[in-house]
């Protein structure tokens, strides 16, 4: 069997990267203001890296009532610009159009969507089109793309799920290792608001414990960013 080459330029750049980054502990759990602080320095590259957020849960994921899924509002927003496409009729779509929905319809949108279009990163359905949006079942099911009453993307009030989703409305959901991720911000984000958003999701996955986990729930928080290391964080204070 053929072993992939390692590019020695992209070896070179990654460990001149390294060199300046600041020491870190990879043992310890810092405070989140300290935290934040490294993965400033840390992100020293040409563009804005986002920031991650990665949250080892002590869950089963194959147990129905410990998949944890939700959404959070992020406090200054997640840095992300999303596509949204709307499934409303009426009063509705309109309201939906004028709320910034990138593409309002029906039928017709499920159609185009049949024919192989997904320039779209969330789904919003009002309850009468859910019959029409079934049917992409297969489309948007695996891409994770189906509205969801548990994740406010199936609401007669398509329009306010369309302002949430733009002003940062953040969906997490734990992977089949039992770990949360989710993007919550960009790098060029204040300290503060970098805190603020980080502590967001944290205590919105804290208080989706299932009571059928009976062991540590939250067992390791760390953050990143793109192209950073991971810096673990004291989660414990965080509320």
């Amino acid at each position: 069997m053929a072993t992939k080459k390692s590019n020695p330029q992209a070896v070179q750049h990654t460990l001149k990267r390294a060199r300046q980054w600041p020491v870190l502990d990879r043992t310890k759990a810092y405070p989140l203001a300290e935290a934040v602080k490294l993965l400033k320095d840390c992100a020293n590259t040409k563009f804005d890296e986002s920031v991650d957020v990665a949250i080892n849960l002590g869950v089963d994921p194959k147990l129905a009532d410990q998949q944890i899924r939700g959404t959070v509002a992020m406090p200054h927003g997640n840095g992300k610009k999303l596509r949204v496409v709307v499934f409303a009729k009426g009063d509705a779509a309109v309201a939906a159009e004028k709320a910034g929905a990138d593409l309002v319809g029906a039928e017709e949108l499920a159609d185009k969507i049949k024919k192989g279009w997904l320039a779209f990163d969330r789904v919003v359905a009002t309850p009468d089109c859910m019959a029409i949006v079934g049917q992409l079942g297969q489309i948007l099911g695996p891409k994770g793309l189906m509205p969801n009453p548990k994740l406010g993307t199936v609401t007669p009030n398509a329009a306010k799920a369309v302002q949430d989703i733009k002003a940062g409305m953040t969906e997490y959901r734990v992977e089949k290792a039992g770990i949360v991720q989710a993007q919550v911000a960009k790098a060029s984000f204040a300290p503060k608001q970098l805190e603020d958003n980080i502590a967001a999701l944290v205590s919105a996955v804290k208080a989706a414990k299932p009571s059928s986990v009976k062991g540590v729930y939250m067992q390791k928080v760390t953050i990143s960013t793109t192209m950073g290391p991971g810096i673990k964080v004291d989660f414990n204070a965080i509320a």
